[in-house]
This record gives C-alpha cells, sequence and structure tokens, in this order.
C-alpha cells in the first residue's frame, strides 16, 4: 500500500433518492402522505444499485401513484448530510402538470401511500419537515428559472 492510500481521508458512500416535482394549473405542487412517515413528501424514493436517478424517479411514481408518466427536466440537487442517517444526494425533477385524467388514474400500487393532495407552498412548513420544505421551495423556483443545486434544502452562500 501506497504511502497516499494509507492516508487517503474516507470517501463519502451517500444514499441516493429521487422525486418528482407535480403541480396542478393553479402552480400548486403534489404532496402524498406514506403510511411509514409522520410527514407529507413528494413521490420518489431511493435508488437502486446500477439505476439512474431519473430511472428511480420514473419507478417509484409508477410504484407509487399507478401513473406512467414521462419525468422532465432535473430541477434540483440536494447534498443533505445526515447525522443519524447519514449523507444523502437528493435529485428532484421536473413531474409537470397532471391532466384530470391522470389524477383520476392514480392507485396506490405498493401500498406506501395512504393519500396525495396538491398544496400551496405557504402550506409546506406545516406538512413536512423543515429541510425538504425548503428542498421544495428551491424546486418550484428552478421550474422558474432554472437548475439550482443546494445544500441541506438552500442554495448555499457563497465562498
Amino acid at each position: 500500500m501506497t504511502d497516499q492510500a494509507k492516508n487517503a481521508r474516507p470517501q463519502a458512500t451517500p444514499k441516493v433518492a429521487a422525486g418528482a416535482l407535480f403541480v396542478d394549473e393553479r402552480d400548486r405542487l403534489m404532496l402524498v402522505r406514506p403510511t411509514y412517515k409522520s410527514h407529507w413528501d413528494i413521490p420518489g424514493g431511493y435508488v437502486e444499485e446500477g439505476e439512474s436517478p431519473l430511472s428511480a424517479c420514473t419507478r417509484e411514481v409508477y410504484e407509487e401513484l399507478g401513473l406512467r408518466v414521462t419525468i422532465g427536466p432535473l430541477l434540483t440537487v440536494d447534498w443533505a448530510p445526515r447525522p443519524d442517517e447519514g449523507d444523502k444526494v437528493l435529485f428532484i425533477f421536473d413531474g409537470g402538470t397532471l391532466s384530470t385524467d391522470q389524477l383520476s388514474a392514480v392507485a396506490f400500487r405498493d401500498g406506501e401511500i395512504a393519500e396525495w393532495a396538491f398544496v400551496e407552498a405557504g402550506q409546506l412548513d406545516e406538512l413536512t419537515i423543515p429541510r425538504l420544505a425548503r428542498r421544495l421551495r428551491a424546486s418550484m423556483q428552478a421550474r422558474k428559472q432554472g437548475f439550482a443545486y443546494l445544500e441541506e434544502g438552500a442554495v448555499p452562500a457563497k465562498v
């Protein structure tokens, strides 16, 4: 083993997750209420081994909502270190606007979701956890202004 290898710092091995930000015609965002969490979230979940974040997002939307949709562009990537859960890299893609027909076809296929609702951005603090509320607000802004890199749900201060 070389001296360089002996002195190397441990590399990050974050969990990777991906979700879809869906909106309605009033620009409210879709939240889902998972059966296994105390707060609301967006459709999505962890990336499986060998799977891309985009493929994971598409798969999770189908598993959770029963919808086969074309996922749009990447809105945000969030570096979210969590001492209690481990480091995470979270990708949020633009799911676009769901039609009335799509909404009527929503089916909770895997039992992980109890209900869904469209909510105003101002309701996020009461429905979800602070870091997710920040991430979702930044992702809504990215729909208008373009991609954003986040750290713990917010655009980092310039260094």
